[in-house]
Formats: C-alpha cells, sequence, structure tokens
C-alpha cells in the first residue's frame, strides 16, 4: 500500500521511489496537507516508457482470448478490493463527496469487462472481393504505447474508459495523472496487479510531463481530458508528430426545459446536472433556457430542491463540497459577478457559505435575467452555478443552446415525443440526454462536438481509437494477372502514326 507521505511512481508492476521536486497535495475543504508526490525526472520517464515499449510487443502477441481473461480479472479486483482508502483519499484531495467518489471507483469493472469482450469480436472485417481468387479484408493492430493524460474530477473512471480500451486493442499504457488526484489514482493502480510488468506505468507530474510524454517517439496514442484550451494544446502537439489523439474538452452544457415539461422531475433534475460534484463536471448543465410559460414555476420549484442540499466536506454527510482550488472557485465568482452587474439575480446562492470559512466552498447558485453579453453564458463555469434565460418557445430554446462554441452535451425536459425528438435532431452536442441527463453507456460513443473534443471514448469507437487498420488481399490461388505488365497490343491504339496507351 502505498505511503502518501513519501512520493513515488507506479512502474514495471510496482511503486517506486521517485527522485524529482515534491508537491503537496492539499484538501481543498481544510486546506491541510494530505500527502505529496513528485514530478517524474527525466530519467524516470526513459525508463518507464523502454520498459512499456517492451512489455507490449508481448503483449500484443498474445491471443485475444487470453488478453480478455487478464482484463476480466481486473474487473474481478476492482469489484472485489476494499476500494474505500482510494474513496477517502480522492475525497480529500479533490473534495468529491465520499459516496461519489467510491461509487466512481465500483463503476470502473464494467469498461474492463467491455472492451475485454469487444477487442475479442471486432477484429477486422472480411469484404466482398474485388478479384475471382482473392481473400481481401482489413485487421486491427496496436499502436504501441498510449499515453493518458487525466483530469481530476473523475480520475479513476475516465482513466480506466480509455486505458481497458488500449491494453484490449494490444498496447501498452503510460497514465499522467491530474497533480489534485495523483494519490487516489496511485492507490487504484494495484488492481493492475495481473498484467505483464511494465505494461502500465503512472508517472506524477505537470504540464512538462505532458508535453513530454506526448512529444516522445515512444509514444503513439494520446487520451486527454480536461480543460477546451489544454485539449487544443495537446491536439495540436499530437497532430504535429502524426499521433492519433482522443480529446475531451469540456464544455457549457445546455439545459432546455419546455413548455411540456415535467417541472417537479426537471427541478430534480437540474439540480443533479447542475450541483453534481459542485458543478465540476464536464458534462455539467451550466446554461439552462426555460420557457416562459413555465419559467417562474420551475425556478421556484429548482430553488426549492436546490435548498435541501448539504455544504460540506467530502467525507461530512454533504452534497456540495469545495472547489478543487482558490483558482477554481476564483474563476466562479468572476463570472457570477459579471453576470450580477449585467442584470442577473441570484435567486439562491450567488456567495461564500458563511458557515465554512476555510476551503474553496461556493454555495449553490441560481443566476435569472441571464443574457448572451454575459460571460457565463459564454464560458465553461465548472461551479455550482445555474444560468437561467428566459426564451419565448422551443424554436428559441433550441437556436440559444447551439450558440456556443462547445458543444459536449445537452439535456431536454419534456413530455412531447415531438420536442424530444426534434431536441435531439437539432442539438449540436455529442450527446443529448432527455429527461435523464449525465447518463453513459459503456456500449455508446461518449465525446463532444466544436471545441468540446475530437475522437470518441467507449463503444466501437472508442476502442477504434487506439488501433490502426490494415488492408491484407491475398491470391491463394497465384496466377499471373491479364492487367500486369507488359500491355497486351491491343491494348494500344494508333494515331498519327504513333501508339499510345
Amino acid at each position: 500500500m502505498q505511503d502518501l507521505l513519501k512520493p513515488v511512481h507506479f512502474v514495471d508492476g510496482g511503486y517506486r521511489p521517485s527522485l524529482g521536486a515534491r508537491a503537496d497535495v492539499i484538501d481543498p475543504a481544510t486546506l491541510a496537507v494530505v500527502g505529496a508526490f513528485a514530478e517524474t525526472t527525466d530519467g524516470e520517464l526513459d525508463a518507464a516508457l523502454a520498459l512499456a515499449t517492451a512489455a507490449q510487443k508481448s503483449w500484443a502477441k498474445i491471443d485475444a482470448k487470453t488478453r480478455a481473461a487478464i482484463l476480466h480479472r481486473i474487473a474481478n479486483r476492482i469489484e472485489t478490493t476494499d476500494m474505500r482508502r482510494c474513496a477517502e483519499v480522492m475525497s480529500r484531495e479533490m473534495g468529491k463527496p465520499y459516496p461519489e467518489a467510491i461509487g466512481e471507483v465500483a463503476n470502473c469493472a464494467g469498461a474492463f469487462r467491455y472492451f475485454a469482450e469487444i477487442a475479442r469480436d471486432e477484429a477486422g472485417k472480411v469484404a466482398g472481393t474485388t478479384q475471382t481468387g482473392s481473400f481481401q479484408y482489413a485487421r486491427y493492430e496496436p499502436l504501441g504505447v498510449s499515453v493518458h493524460i487525466m483530469p481530476f474530477n473523475f480520475p479513476i473512471l475516465l482513466m480506466c474508459w480509455t486505458v481497458a480500451a488500449s491494453l484490449a486493442s494490444g498496447n501498452a499504457c503510460i497514465i499522467k495523472p491530474a497533480p489534485a488526484t495523483t494519490l487516489s489514482t496511485l492507490i487504484f493502480m494495484e488492481v493492475f496487479a495481473d498484467l505483464p510488468a511494465g505494461l502500465i506505468a503512472c508517472l506524477p507530474g505537470g504540464a512538462e510531463i505532458a508535453k513530454a510524454l506526448v512529444a516522445s517517439k515512444k509514444t503513439h496514442a494520446v487520451a486527454f481530458t480536461g480543460s477546451a484550451e489544454a485539449g487544443r494544446a495537446v491536439a495540436m502537439a499530437a497532430a504535429g508528430a502524426m499521433k492519433p489523439a482522443v480529446i475531451e474538452g469540456g464544455g457549457s452544457d445546455p439545459m432546455i426545459v419546455t413548455a411540456h415539461a415535467p417541472l417537479d422531475v426537471a427541478a430534480a433534475g437540474a439540480v443533479t446536472a447542475a450541483f453534481h460534484m459542485s458543478g465540476q463536471v464536464c458534462t455539467s448543465a451550466e446554461r439552462f433556457f426555460v420557457v416562459d410559460t413555465v419559467h417562474d414555476a420551475f425556478i421556484e420549484k429548482f430553488v426549492a430542491e436546490t435548498r435541501r442540499l448539504r455544504i460540506g466536506r467530502g467525507l461530512d454527510k454533504a452534497e456540495i463540497g469545495p472547489l478543487v482550488s482558490k483558482a477554481a472557485r476564483d474563476k466562479v465568482i468572476r463570472l457570477v459577478e459579471d453576470a450580477k452587474s449585467k442584470g442577473a439575480t441570484a435567486v439562491i446562492g450567488g456567495k461564500i457559505p458563511e458557515d465554512q470559512p476555510v476551503g474553496w466552498f461556493y454555495e449553490p447558485t441560481i443566476l435569472t435575467g441571464c443574457t448572451p453579453d454575459m460571460a457565463i453564458m459564454q464560458e465553461e463555469c465548472f461551479g455550482p452555478v445555474a444560468a437561467v434565460m428566459r426564451v419565448q418557445d422551443f424554436d428559441e430554446a433550441i437556436t440559444r443552446a447551439n450558440d456556443s462554441e462547445f458543444g459536449l452535451g445537452a439535456s431536454v425536459f419534456t413530455t412531447s415525443l415531438e420536442e424530444a425528438m426534434e431536441a435531439a435532431e437539432r442539438l449540436e452536442a455529442g450527446m443529448v440526454w432527455v429527461n435523464n441527463p449525465l447518463i453513459d453507456n459503456d456500449a455508446l460513443p461518449f465525446g463532444g462536438w466544436k471545441r468540446s473534443g475530437l475522437g470518441r471514448e467507449l463503444s466501437r469507437l472508442g476502442l477504434d481509437a487506439f488501433r490502426r487498420s490494415k488492408m491484407v488481399i491475398i491470391d491463394h490461388k497465384p496466377v499471373r494477372q491479364g492487367w500486369w505488365y507488359p500491355y497486351p497490343d491491343d491494348w494500344f491504339y494508333e494515331t498519327g502514326g504513333r501508339k499510345h496507351v
């Protein structure tokens, strides 16, 4: 078990002391030191890549059935190992309520089981032949070593989504955890004990380590989750090195409440969509478009549901924990104050809670009277704030929802089948939820449009992100083909005394 006060990294199947510069991990609720990690040194990075490269060559040669069995053993470990310490450390590192932390870890097993089986089933394609006597097909092969640059909000689950797909495809994996959740990520690495030594590594550090991993000639694919700005930088660096990349860059998701919405359900769903994990979810609903005829009634119910939420440490009985850092809270404050200065009203919240003077807490906030010129309607807030705009009808709601450079997810509450189908078709987002926000499915693609990302996680598309195709043509009855050189004389024609092909 990892000692949180002794910086380590995970490589070659176990924990090794880290030699790099030390950084303390701070509890955002108490501002106390939780533990420490050390930046991965150049030498440690090179050693991990060398081990991964060697291990991957053997891993790629293992048959799909055996690989699947090993991935199922990882899932078994996740389901049978006591993960309470991992969840507790996650709560202390970044403030997530403990029920959400333990739930996150428990939900990781499914990704390994799904990709273990789909990799056995989806290994290539036999095409209809273009020539008699020829066997023509495509096969999928691993890329090599994949890099996984992880966020703080779902450090374990999102890591497992891409790592499971990459391992199932025959790759080795290098994980660069978020500095804010390095310790819980390192603790979780114990579940990979059944993998060949060197095949997976967890290398702590900041942006410089991520840059080095993306740039290295020993890595061949990149998976990134984080801000749109950082995602763009990673995508450009990967493209410059001709490496495929899966980029999930967050968003400013809209929620539409139509005239036909079930208001009690919509209000309860809005509370979860806006304030789950203090709004620090990539698919949090941030921009609300509520049709005029139900606006006031919805706001009344939304406020009433929000008053039921408790604010406190992640290990307390509370739904609203702290934001991950002072910088994160400062951004929320800036956006709320900008909106208020331009005419918005905080009908609940809008300030630091008086009973939480220590830590980076902020009250769950509902702003009404929001307009498109407000920064909170244009930027990703990533905090416990719902910015509500009154609209005339369903069509205006769709137009306003699409008026964004982001396009990760979008939610709609309605009992009209027509509106539900229209929303699913017209909303410019990679995912649409009707009457049930934030749900995902291992068998369906997860990802965004516009600035919210490139590529997809989960599903067959998530598997394809970590493998490359190879077309194979086999003539099992070799014959000399009629179109081969040299051409027959009757293939030529004469004009002006000259022969032409």
